[in-house]
Formats: C-alpha cells, sequence, structure tokens
C-alpha cells in the first residue's frame, strides 16, 4: 500500500486535522506524554529517538513520525474557475524550505491554491510538510503539465497573471489585486522564465527601502499575498 510520511509536531498535528487518512504513528516517551492530540488517531507506538530520525531520515521530527494516505493533489483548472481565485504559482522552486513556507503564507491569507510545474519543482514531500507547518493538509496545491500553458489558458478578464520581478513596470501598490489573481514567482537566481513571464499581463515589484535587491522567493509570496489579501478585505 502507498503511504506517505510526515513528522513534526505541527506537521503531524494538521495532518490529524485534514482529510488525508492517518495510518501508523510513532513517538518518542517524552512526546507521548506532552502531546495530547494524539489520541484522536491511531494509537501510537513509542519509540527510541534514534528509530525515529532514521525513519524520518532527519532528526528534526520533534518526536513524532506518521504515516498516512498519499498526498491528493487538486486540480489546477478547477481552483482557477472559482469565483475571484488567488493563486500562487511557483515556476520551478526545487527548495521544499520554500514550497513549505509559501504554503504557509497562502493557507494564512485563504488563498484557493498554490500551482507548480511538473517538471523542475519540488512535489509535497516530508520536509514541505514539516516546512509548511501541515498547512498543505489544508491548502489546495495543483501540478500542471506546462506553467505558461496553464496561465495562458486561465488568464482573461476574470483573472490576471502578475509575475513577480525586482524591476517590475507596476509597484504593487499600484496594482489591483482584488479580482480574480495568479501572482507568479520563479526560483531564486533565476526568476521567472521567460517564456512564464511573457504569458503574464504584467510585472509587478516590491518596493524595497534597503540596499538589498530582492527578497526570499517565500518571503516575497508572502508580501504579496497579504497585500492582495488587505486590498480584498479593506
Amino acid at each position: 500500500m502507498m503511504r506517505d510520511l510526515v513528522y513534526g509536531r505541527n506537521a503531524a498535528r494538521e495532518l490529524y486535522r485534514g482529510p488525508r487518512g492517518v495510518l501508523e504513528t510513532w513517538v518518542s516517551e517524552r512526546a507521548a506524554s506532552q502531546i495530547p492530540w494524539l489520541d484522536s488517531g491511531p494509537r501510537p507506538q513509542v519509540k527510541p529517538e534514534r528509530v525515529l530520525s532514521e525513519e524520518a531520515g532527519t532528526r528534526d521530527h520533534q518526536g513524532v513520525v506518521a504515516w498516512c494516505e498519499p498526498y491528493r493533489y487538486a486540480d489546477a483548472y478547477e481552483l482557477a474557475k472559482q469565483a475571484s481565485p488567488l493563486l500562487v504559482c511557483l515556476d520551478q522552486v526545487t527548495d521544499p524550505h520554500n514550497l513549505g513556507a509559501v504554503a504557509r503564507s497562502a493557507e494564512g491569507v485563504g488563498a484557493t491554491g498554490v500551482v507548480i510545474p511538473a517538471h523542475g519543482s519540488v512535489r509535497v514531500t516530508p520536509a514541505v510538510c514539516r516546512a509548511s507547518s501541515g498547512a498543505v493538509e489544508h491548502v489546495p496545491i495543483a501540478v500542471v503539465p506546462n506553467l505558461a500553458r496553464f496561465l495562458s489558458d486561465v488568464k482573461g478578464n476574470h483573472l490576471w497573471a502578475y509575475a513577480a520581478d525586482s524591476e517590475g513596470s507596476l509597484s504593487m501598490w499600484d496594482v489591483d489585486l482584488t479580482g480574480g489573481l495568479a501572482l507568479v514567482l520563479g526560483a531564486e537566481g533565476k526568476g521567472v522564465r521567460p517564456l512564464v513571464r511573457r504569458t503574464c499581463d504584467a510585472t509587478v515589484s516590491i518596493p524595497l527601502a534597503g540596499k538589498v535587491g530582492s527578497l526570499n522567493v517565500s518571503v516575497a509570496a508572502a508580501v504579496l499575498l497579504f497585500e492582495a489579501r488587505r486590498q480584498r478585505t479593506r
């Protein structure tokens, strides 16, 4: 039977609260005595810290390792069809910590979902679940074969696509982010690929007051997402 692994207290807690079935849980003796929500799932098995680290492939498990049903990716086109969708599209972001952090911000603002291309991007892994503090259990994540084609298919009067660029033609303070929206961000160093950028309606920048010319992709995504939320709720 196919199953996924999740580790970390927050990631496991949100797993217990999410739609995926929890199949098995191992905990350290300390975690077993400190975590009350373990009673809401399968009876946890107490294991030595060393065994948990071997299973998780890291010591960063906080005393909790769980196995669950495989992650269910959403349909990107169905997400785009929702009323005034707020999507964040990541163009070939390979760092699991960045995807996890973006998913956490997207869930925090109530975004419609996260879209990633099938090639050259990290998928939902145990490290992504840990980095997202379990947000991946609550925010839809979709995979598309070709990000530029997806954006070309879904954008129009009901959905505008903006590529984040440190030298973008529009400041985020001057862009209307209240309607259907796809925020497109690229990997650090590379940025959004030229074809994907050309598919977008415009490029948008985050005004910076310091000497450093850009932000980490997950930080930039958070800034843009919360500005979109501010505009939508004012």
